[in-house]
């Protein structure tokens, strides 16, 4: 049996799952608007082991959520992961977090699905998949506009996902957009199929090498004067 160990902490919502052979076992996940992720993944990750009643030493690989995502969040659950592979000697499974996004939709309906996480003003982290989840734009940092989208997707309906949708939608883009009634966050448990494909053709991160998926600089606000 392969036990696989997925983390994701690049948004407010921290969340871990364990699985076996590619099935879901165990979850744990919080959505927290104080992005307590340092406090939660840890005692998460204990809790998923005792109750499978597993030993950390049976896990055969971890998956990380790479990003991009919080700044913060990231380097909290990249630490963690590579902690542990380095302490139990595992390999590292890193996974994108748009792509994770997308996972759990039937996008059947739409000829586009395209995920959006919050990156502060009018920006947001996205990419854009077709309706079979098969990646049409790579991972970018786009400023929202009303025409954002409109030359790829043309008059084709598109499900806007996660945080970002918001802005998105306030904007009444020139797209043919529907929108989820919900705010949906990337979670550990749409990670398992991913992860499970990976591990079977053993594409592996170089521990040594491996960082977050920042895809830009991390910007501070100066202090009030």
């Amino acid at each position: 049996m392969n036990y696989i160990l997925h983390l994701d902490t690049t948004t407010k919502k921290c969340s871990v799952a364990l699985a076996q052979n590619g099935e879901l076992m165990i979850q744990k996940e919080l959505l927290s608007e104080e992005f307590s992720h340092s406090e939660q993944l840890h005692p998460f990750i204990e809790e998923v082991l005792k109750e499978s009643g597993l030993k950390a030493s049976s896990l055969s690989a971890i998956a990380i959520s790479k990003g991009p995502g919080s700044y913060t969040g990231l380097r909290i659950g990249v630490a963690a992961a590579k902690g542990l592979c380095f302490a139990l000697d595992l390999p590292l499974i890193a996974l994108n977090t748009l792509e994770i996004m997308v996972q759990p939709y039937e996008v059947s309906p739409y000829s586009f699905i395209i995920p959006m996480l919050d990156a502060r003003r009018m920006e947001v982290y996205t990419a854009i998949f077709d309706g079979t989840k098969k990646w049409i734009q790579e991972t970018t940092a786009e400023v929202l506009t009303k025409e954002t989208f409109s030359l790829i997707v043309g008059e084709e309906s598109c499900l806007i996902i996660g945080d970002g949708a918001i802005k998105f939608k306030t904007l009444y883009p020139k797209i043919n957009a529907s929108y989820t009634s919900e705010i949906h966050y990337p979670v550990a448990k749409d990670m398992i199929t991913l992860a499970w494909n990976k591990f079977n053709i053993k594409d592996f991160e170089d521990l040594a090498y491996f960082e977050p998926f920042y895809l830009k600089d991390f910007q501070t606000t100066p202090p009030k004067k």
